[in-house]
């Protein structure tokens, strides 16, 4: 026996498992024991905290609004804390299955692919002001990955009525950086790109080029209130195939119902919109950008532009009372909700456009069906003219679309009748009576009716029928039936047309 454990003792191999199971014997000892004292020392840590029921503490500290006072430097620590929590998130360093419990119901609404899609995209929103910053508020809480920011202003008191997360605090702070701090302590893993620099076209390539991983803009926001900056921002995503949606109009507005999305070639009643649409039409592009626009009318009681201060003209000459050139310098009225409908509606568009979710809206099919109508309704009335002079009507086709329609009614006569100013039961008529043979049959089998767009005018359904039959079937001059307010404006829309049509 002694031989054996003599053998045993001088094995070598014995030797080194004896060691190992001793040192992982007191390898667990050690892990335990600072558990323990971890747990030990983070409990004692937690009751010293606590103060004593007659100890002065921080509760007590109330301010004259009846709220508690933050301790020297909490903010500032808050922010910094928020700002290294962001920085580690944007690294990887967060649980994923964090940010999906965060962002479970529109994981749900958008399904898994789908917001897997939006958690990719790469959107960028110029503008940051009220509508902007509730369109970046929404992209980034439903888990949008990346957002460039581009603005040149700072937060003013004027502006917390309708900005989505500036505070007083924020005063005098840039939007785009108020927008990525607050935005953060939301969602930390959203990466921010904060430019505070003014949109320019001989900039655009840049301020609107790809990420720095290389990946191009999946959408433009267009929250700009600047017409010339607005337009072309839309001009160059539309040459360069960026998708893009713009806000209208938001001042002035007050009836939500009336906000609609669709193409910007259907929008009405809206100042910014209509500026917008001539001067992008004077670039060649008539639709193809879908715009969120308020087809609310203006009226007796409702806001309006507010005028300049005579003291303000004193001061020199108007393009430099603004803040920059070509920018306004009148006081636009807003109604602080307005802005934010605006905001979640771009949001929302560019939310199923990116995730692939259905959408129809209805604005758009509403004017087209209109402008089918009023088509319907020209055919009909030419057809009767040519009847009424012994033509034969029967294959009688004119030279107008649906297309042409709406350009008459919305650009040119701005949805209103030049009789009465009425802007419903609208249709197109010829202003004057047709000389001579004005039915082209040259081409065997085929009426062309030689009808020209800068010959139509826009009336009610009740004035076309009088005008039908007054001017186009009995030959009496427009100069004998209207009077001199209403021929002088038909004149100056036909002006206006044949420029507008240079251009289309």
């Amino acid at each position: 026996m002694s031989s054996w454990l003599s053998e045993v003792a001088s094995s070598h191999r014995l030797q080194l498992g004896v060691t190992a199971v001793a040192s992982g014997c007191l390898a667990v000892t050690v892990v335990l024991g600072l558990q323990n004292a971890r747990r030990w020392y983070d409990a004692y840590d937690l009751k010293d905290s606590i103060p004593g029921l007659h100890e002065p503490h921080s509760v007590e500290k109330i301010n004259e609004f009846g709220g508690a006072v933050s301790e020297a430097g909490e903010d500032t620590s808050e922010a910094e804390r928020s700002a290294a929590l962001a920085r580690r998130a944007r690294l990887g360093d967060y649980d994923e299955d964090l940010i999906l419990e965060q962002l479970a119901r529109n994981r749900v609404f958008l399904t898994d692919d789908g917001l897997a899609k939006l958690r990719k995209a790469f959107v960028i929103i110029v503008g940051c002001g009220g509508v902007g910053s509730h369109a970046t508020a929404a992209l980034a809480r439903s888990g949008c990955g990346k957002l460039r920011l581009i603005d040149f202003d700072q937060v003013t008191l004027s502006s917390l009525n309708r900005h989505a997360v500036a505070a007083l605090a924020d005063v005098g702070t840039p939007k785009v950086l108020t927008l990525q701090r607050r935005l953060e302590q939301i969602t930390p893993w959203t990466h921010f790109d904060c430019r505070n620099e003014l949109f320019g076209e001989k900039y655009a390539k840049e301020q609107l080029g790809p990420w720095t991983d290389g990946q191009k803009p999946d959408y433009v926001i267009d929250a700009i209130d600047n017409i010339e900056s607005k337009v072309a921002l839309l001009h160059y995503c539309h040459a360069n195939s960026i998708p893009v949606i713009s806000s209208m109009g938001a001042g002035c507005k007050s009836d939500p119902t009336r906000i609609f999305t669709g193409d910007i070639s259907a929008s009405a009643e809206d100042p910014l919109s209509r500026s917008t649409r001539r001067k992008l039409r004077m670039r060649g592009v008539k639709d193809g950008i879908p715009v969120v626009f308020s087809s609310e009318k203006t009226g007796p009681g409702k806001a309006q532009l507010l005028p300049l201060p005579e003291d303000e003209f004193e001061k020199g000459e108007i393009g430099e009372l603004g803040v920059l050139p070509d920018f306004r310098v009148r006081i636009l009225p807003v109604l602080g909700t307005m802005p934010a409908v605006f905001g979640l509606c771009v949001a929302n568009h560019v939310m199923l456009e990116i995730s692939g979710y259905p959408h129809d809206y209805l604005s758009s099919k509403v004017r087209d069906k209109m402008y089918d109508g009023i088509l319907a309704q020209l055919q009909g009335l030419e057809e009767r003219v040519a009847k009424h002079h012994g033509s034969d009507p029967l294959g009688l086709r004119i030279p107008v679309t649906a297309d042409d329609i709406g350009y008459l009614i919305e650009e040119v006569y701005h949805g209103r009748s030049v009789i009465s100013g009425l802007a419903s039961r609208l249709a197109l008529i010829r202003w004057r009576k047709a000389v001579g043979n004005w039915v082209d049959t040259r081409t065997p089998g085929q009426k062309a009716d030689k009808l020209e767009l800068g010959e139509l005018v826009c009336m009610t359904k009740d004035e076309m029928f009088k005008h039908e039959q007054m001017v186009l079937k009995e030959g009496n001059a427009p100069e004998e039936v209207y009077d001199k307010h209403v021929i002088e404006l038909v004149e100056r829309r036909m002006r206006e047309e044949r420029t507008y049509r240079t251009q289309r």
